[in-house]
């Protein structure tokens, strides 16, 4: 278990940096570009990822390509909705957006709808709407502090859909992600120098730096989450629990403890329905 606790320290600490960003004075798209070059290298040293198999499968290309402009995409919206919405609410909206790729799964990839599905599904849009729910008056102030996770949660959706498309092509999760990462990576940095260009955002090295550590953290997190799986074969769904219920919690107390960030009671009892939800997919 010890993969997955570091998985689920690993997966908070990007989000700690994300809500650190601001205040450190960085440029988020510099910071995400950069965290493409380390996660890509990362990738290949580590897991010995080659992004061939990916890109002899002419069916995983549609995904790749939406991977590449997603996955940066929902790091700046990540980063937008932990300083808005914070810690708390944007780790559940990030976890809770399973729900969408399985609706997805039974909706237009023809797996079969039963009732645990369902049951987690339901619990998942009330967790949602629970964690999200803000005063009248808050609401009033910072509509986008609703809007951000809400959009963190279709967007995390949208990937792990991806993800599914470009495993039932044939091509190896290893070989899909340093894809991704690669296609991410150009992208981020074309709009890095276009920006630069235009005089809008200098190349900041404070930027650079920052998106080495983000980059760091975000490999750090999917290489341990993979290793607690190859470490407990025998229980994916164990693995799958431990770790989304791990990061709710702990992402709670963090934004809770370590940031002060407000909740209401019924804010903490969406907490708890989205780990309900959780285990009621775990015996799914």
């Amino acid at each position: 278990m010890i993969y997955i606790l570091l998985a689920v320290a690993f997966s908070v600490t990007v989000s700690v940096l994300l809500k650190l960003a601001r205040r450190a004075n960085v440029d988020i798209v510099q910071a995400v570009a950069t965290n493409y070059v380390v996660a890509a290298t990362l990738a290949t040293m580590l897991l010995g990822a080659t992004p061939q198999a990916a890109i002899d499968a002419p069916a995983t290309w549609t995904p790749l390509v939406l991977l590449g402009v997603l996955l940066p995409a929902i790091f700046v919206v990540l980063a937008h909705s932990v300083r808005t919405a914070g810690i708390v609410r944007t780790d559940v909206a990030q976890r809770l957006s399973l729900f969408v790729s399985l609706f997805a799964a039974f909706a237009l990839l023809g797996d079969t709808l039963t009732a645990p599905k369902a049951t987690g599904i339901a619990l998942a849009v009330v967790a949602v709407a629970c964690v999200l729910w803000r005063r009248r008056t808050e609401a009033a102030n910072d509509r986008g502090g609703m809007l951000a996770p809400l959009a963190v949660f279709a967007g995390f959706g949208a990937i792990d859909v991806c993800f599914k498309l470009v495993a039932q092509a044939g091509a190896p999760f290893a070989s899909a992600l340093l894809a991704s990462f690669l296609i991410a990576m150009v992208l981020c940095w074309i709009a890095v120098i276009v920006r630069a260009l235009m005089g809008k955002a200098a190349l900041s090295w404070r930027s650079v730096g920052f998106g080495v550590l983000l980059g760091a953290a975000n490999f750090a997190n999917i290489l341990f989450y993979v290793r607690g799986h190859q470490a407990l074969p025998g229980s994916p769904s164990l693995v799958f629990a431990s770790m989304n219920v791990g990061v709710v919690v702990l992402g709670a107390l963090v934004g809770a403890l370590g940031f002060r960030e407000k909740l209401s009671w019924l804010n903490w009892l969406g907490l708890a329905v989205a780990i309900a939800a959780i285990a009621v997919m775990t015996t799914a």
